[in-house]
């Protein structure tokens, strides 16, 4: 079978890593992976005090401090998850649409300089600065998947609405990342997968000011979020690296 046919095998996911543990559906996908792969070597990351309060935390759970905006932190952190063997699978859970006086633009008359760079650093410096560290640590020898988390509403083309100028240029600035490092990393890693994941509307503190407008039967548990992310992700194939999936395996438009 040709490399680019191959999926993410279940079995042979023994290296993970969660990046924004802490968050809504970073906690889900810790809850949701430790369920799945018992035997897997898992490391959760985030850069708050608090982490899970699982009632039993498996051995081969770790959790650890990460400083975002430090990148020797985030490299501390990247050979540290890889020091027991090559990462099968990484998932950046980070980012942020709103906080304190930042709140989506609904006009030009919004914007800040300060704004647009809170988010920027959050939605797009930040997840590639973790790219550029933990991707080289990706497995060689079976396929491997970094995922983060991006948005719907970062597609140029599928944007019918406005507003949320910050969010969705982050976002879309993140997807360009995401296009342009599985690209390189297919020179190098040919079974390598590299992708951005729209988790669809999770109930979390990161939707709840527009919970109001979302449709019946579209509002998500992150635990059911992380399940269809981690479904989604276990039938993506490397030549499928440097798109974007929706939580139901779609592909988002650029």
């Amino acid at each position: 079978m040709n490399v680019f046919e191959v999926t993410l095998q279940p079995a042979s996911l023994k290296n993970i890593v969660i990046i924004g543990c802490s968050g809504a559906i970073g906690k889900a996908l810790v809850e949701a992976l430790i369920s799945r792969f018992p035997d897997a070597s898992i490391y959760g990351f985030s850069r708050t005090a608090s982490f899970h309060s699982l009632e039993k935390k498996p051995d081969k759970y770790q959790e650890a401090r990460i400083d975002y905006e430090d990148e020797a932190s985030i490299a501390k952190c990247a050979a540290l998850a890889a020091e027991t063997g090559p990462l099968d699978l990484v998932i950046v859970a980070t980012g942020i649409l709103h906080q304190g006086e930042i709140t989506p633009e609904k006009s030009l008359r919004d914007l800040s300089a300060e704004k647009m760079m809170a988010l920027y650093q959050a939605n797009c410096i930040t997840p590639s600065l973790l790219a550029k560290h933990f991707i080289p640590e990706l497995n060689k020898g079976s396929t491997s998947v970094f995922a983060a988390l991006s948005a719907r509403v970062g597609s140029i083309s599928d944007n019918a609405l406005g507003g949320w100028y910050a969010y969705r240029a982050s976002k879309s600035a993140l997807n360009m990342v995401i296009k342009n490092a599985g690209i390189e990393t297919a020179r190098r890693n040919k079974s390598a997968i590299i992708v951005g994941l729209h988790p669809g509307t999770v109930d979390s503190d990161l939707s709840k000011p527009f919970q109001a407008n979302v449709p019946a039967g579209k509002l998500f548990r992150p635990l059911d979020s992380a399940n269809y992310l981690l479904q989604t992700l276990l039938q993506l194939t490397p030549n499928q690296t440097g798109k974007c999936f929706a939580w139901d395996g779609q592909e988002i438009a650029p």
